[in-house]
């Protein structure tokens, strides 16, 4: 579902006077708000540039650091456990890292 911005009108004379913007998730086919959702303030839609999911999307970075991912490229994944040592995930290593006596 498309996320749309908002902004308060502040002006009827003035219709580039914009007070608070917020977000509002809507169907394509909604239609647009007129009012604050909260408020009651008159409000428009305004023009933004869309989000497109690129090279860094938040979608593509979880894809990237999953535990198949990062053996396949040929990566050792450790996960500290509660006793403080750091069990092998996925990879290739031994199986538990602890740290050298102090």
């Amino acid at each position: 579902m498309p996320t749309y911005v908002y902004g308060v009108v502040l002006s009827d004379d003035d219709d580039e006077a914009i007070g608070e913007t917020f977000e509002v998730e809507q169907g394509i086919k909604d239609p647009p708000l007129t009012k604050h959702p909260v408020t009651g303030e008159p409000v428009r839609r305004l023009m933004c540039a869309p989000f497109v999911a690129g090279t860094w999307s938040p979608m593509k970075m979880k894809r990237s650091i999953s535990d198949k991912n990062l053996e396949k490229k040929g990566f050792t994944k450790y996960v500290k456990n509660r006793d403080g040592q750091y069990e092998r995930k996925t990879g290739k290593g031994p199986d538990i890292l602890t740290s050298p006596p102090q």
